[in-house]
């Protein structure tokens, strides 16, 4: 993916530990999570109830991944996982809070339980759970370290102006990078081939004995076989090659024994391409401002982008207050640009195939992203033992990794 920025860029390690990437939660009325503060429903601008069925709270992890902890909460409450809700999702090796909800338990409750690295800064009962995108954004602070080159990081926060290509990160298209792959196989209604990539893709996969029963089962297309050799931490492999060995010719039904939200990660990782590549054309010609017919959105009071409010932009219109937006393609996308359209033949798809003729509960519609978003609140410094901290909030739904490459090439992925 290009950069934006044409400088030189420091070098160095990030998240090292927990402790070098810190990321709070910005509520719905601006207020920032901070680490190890409590708050109440009045401080988030929610409405308690005394009688409410729910149990909000925030969040505060290290460590832990959100559906680990928020299982992990469930499970000492006696609750499903599906009971929680939560406004975003955030990264395992990180320190974070965030708000979130469970059904049919109460807040004495919650702040009684004890689980290593979780804590409870404030907890009230409610009407109603916390729902994905109830949030405005998040705080980062990252610290980077064995930092070496002499990258001016103001001169770069200059040229960007505010505004950094709003790419989906690598996280996006899977360990075995064959997300995209599945994703266009199950788009064209080949099932067979979806399955197959997802069983036997062999792309990053690092423990030897499964790479061995991938590379059987691609050579053997035997499933009964394969469900002795394919290790038990292949827990949603094996359950597919169960359902496949006594039913081996209904691959339809065979995605269908995964969940339905792993399951749609292969169609958004092919929005998601599709997406990476119209911003790449744009970054690469430098069109960070919206022209003629772009769609565009303005901001909102946060200064992030309002996507409720998307039009095409005229040439009346002020290119300094509004944003670019792109498409998240679906099958309602109306105004696809020329480069998405040419991807999608690439891909032999059209806006037709993301209906998903044979799996329709993973249909998608499609939606807007902004192609270059705002990052607020920038600051660097340099600390005592020679490492550089990075400060700033993102919109939700924007990735870290990608504004910190702006200014740093990292030699160690950010998960």
């Amino acid at each position: 993916m290009l950069t934006l920025s044409s400088g030189a860029k420091l070098k160095g390690t990030v998240k090292s530990e927990p402790g070098d990437f810190v990321v709070e939660e910005i509520a719905d009325n601006g207020t920032v999570l901070e680490i190890g503060k409590r708050y109440s429903s009045e401080d988030l601008g929610l409405k308690s109830s005394d009688n409410g069925n729910f149990s909000v709270f925030v969040m505060q992890k290290s460590n832990w991944n959100t559906i680990q902890a928020l299982r992990a909460v469930s499970k000492k409450l006696m609750k499903g996982v599906r009971s929680a809700g939560f406004a975003g999702t955030k990264d395992r090796i990180s320190i974070s809070t965030q708000l979130c909800s469970i059904f049919g338990a109460t807040p004495e409750q919650l702040q009684s339980i004890h689980i290593k690295d979780i804590a409870i800064n404030g907890a009230w009962r409610s009407d109603s759970g916390i729902t994905m995108g109830q949030l405005l954004g998040n705080r980062f602070t990252i610290n980077v370290r064995n930092v070496s080159g002499n990258a001016d990081i103001g001169a770069i926060n200059e040229e960007l102006n505010g505004i950094f290509p709003n790419y989906f990160g690598e996280q996006r298209f899977g360990f075995r990078d064959n997300n995209v792959k599945i994703g266009i196989a199950m788009l064209r209604g080949d099932f067979k081939e979806a399955i197959m990539e997802f069983l036997t893709g062999t792309g990053n996969e690092s423990k030897p004995e499964a790479t061995a029963a991938r590379r059987d089962l691609s050579e053997t297309q035997d499933f009964k076989e394969a469900l002795k050799s394919f290790p038990t931490y292949l827990k949603y492999e094996r359950i597919m090659l169960e359902y496949l060995s006594k039913y081996p010719s209904n691959y339809a039904n065979a995605m269908r024994t995964l969940p339905r939200q792993l399951s749609l990660m292969f169609i958004h990782a092919v929005e998601s391409q599709i997406f990476n590549r119209e911003l790449e054309e744009r970054v690469k010609g430098k069109e960070v401002n919206p022209s003629e017919g772009d769609l565009a959105c303005p901001r909102n009071s946060y200064s992030f982008p309002d996507l409720n409010n998307v039009k095409r932009f005229r040439h009346e219109d002020s290119s300094d207050q509004l944003l670019m937006v792109g498409n998240i393609v679906g099958y309602e996308t109306k105004h696809s640009t020329d480069t998405e359209e040419r991807i999608m033949d690439e891909m032999d798809i059209t806006t037709d195939s993301f209906k998903i003729n044979g799996l329709k509960e993973l249909s998608c519609r499609g939606t807007y992203r902004a192609l270059f978003a705002p990052y607020k609140g920038f600051s660097y410094a340099k600390q005592e033992d020679g490492r550089i901290k990075l400060s700033f909030s993102l919109p939700s739904g924007s990735y870290a990794t990608i504004l910190s490459s702006e200014f740093v090439e990292s030699n160690k992925s950010i998960q």
